[in-house]
């Protein structure tokens, strides 16, 4: 395993299995028992995903130690606010059944995130949080965020895989100290990910899948990484990408299939931003 230092001084694992999508209780509970025993150590949840029940079972029922488990967890923007957020925490603690969090992020950045922040730094205070961070914060927004609060966010959780790599951003952050964490880092299957003539010829080379060669190039990146599956060869071979490093050649060569555009939710998108809106009024609490 490979681990990154957060600008608060802890070590997080640079991989880890998230579980976005997995409703079914059971399925979750299994995903992550399945993803424990394969050697994983740090598990990403949200309060959107409606699964962090079956994340505080699986780690219950697991034989890993909770401390040696890296847990996030992240707070949607109906719960933003000084005292909302503060009481989010505490229902996904009490979810979790744990007491403490590795990891919180605020999920969007829209609504009253500074007001969210600030319940996230008074929580980190208390070490019931051992760091705090923001997701789907872009250039301008994350620049605007980190200039106007006491703490600079440990993580910013975004999408990032071989086809949208989102230099710019990673270049914003590193002048911060905030670390880069990829979602999506096997591009959601898109862009004929799995069978893409680009990442099998230089796979072959090494003897390893697409998948290995998308998740090793943003590792060599200095990105953490969140891949999800409910298959548990897969995450045996996700996991499987510690005992090789990709040639600045081939670097470079993956370097060329940036789109520049996003798979999922451009935060610059009225359509995608009101579809983050309409949902201001859903519980996830």
């Amino acid at each position: 395993m490979e681990y990154i230092r957060l600008n608060n001084g802890i070590t997080m694992p640079k991989l880890g299995f998230g579980v976005f999508q997995i409703n079914d209780f059971d399925e979750c509970e299994r995903s992550v028992l399945d993803a424990l025993e394969v050697g994983y150590r740090s598990i990403d949840t949200a309060q959107y995903y409606q699964n962090e029940e079956a994340v505080g079972s699986a780690l219950d029922k697991s034989d890993v130690p909770r401390g040696e488990v890296f847990l996030t967890t992240k707070i949607w923007p109906t719960n933003f606010g000084e005292e909302k957020t503060a009481d989010a925490v505490y229902g996904s603690l009490k979810r979790l059944d744990t007491d403490y969090l590795d990891l919180v992020l605020l999920h969007q950045p829209f609504g009253d995130y500074y007001g969210a922040w600030r319940a996230l730094e008074k929580l980190h205070r208390q070490g019931i949080i051992r760091a705090i961070g923001v997701s789907n914060f872009y250039p301008g927004r994350y620049l605007d965020f980190v200039n106007f609060v006491d703490t600079v966010p440990a993580v910013n959780q975004v999408e990032s895989h071989v086809f949208h790599q989102q230099d710019e951003l990673a270049d914003t952050m590193s002048g911060y100290g905030t670390a880069f964490e990829a979602w999506g880092p096997l591009a959601q299957g898109k862009h004929d990910f799995f069978t893409h003539p680009v990442l099998a010829e230089i796979g072959a080379k090494y003897g390893k899948s697409n998948s290995q060669v998308g998740l090793r190039f943003l590792l060599q990146l200095d990105r953490i990484v969140i891949p999800k599956t409910t298959h548990r060869d897969r995450m045996i071979e996700n996991f499987d990408v510690f005992d090789f490093t990709l040639s600045d050649e081939d670097m470079a060569t993956l370097k060329t299939l940036e789109t520049g555009q996003p798979n999922t939710w451009p935060h610059w998108d009225r359509r995608r931003v009101n579809q983050i809106l309409q949902m201001k009024n859903a519980d996830w609490k």
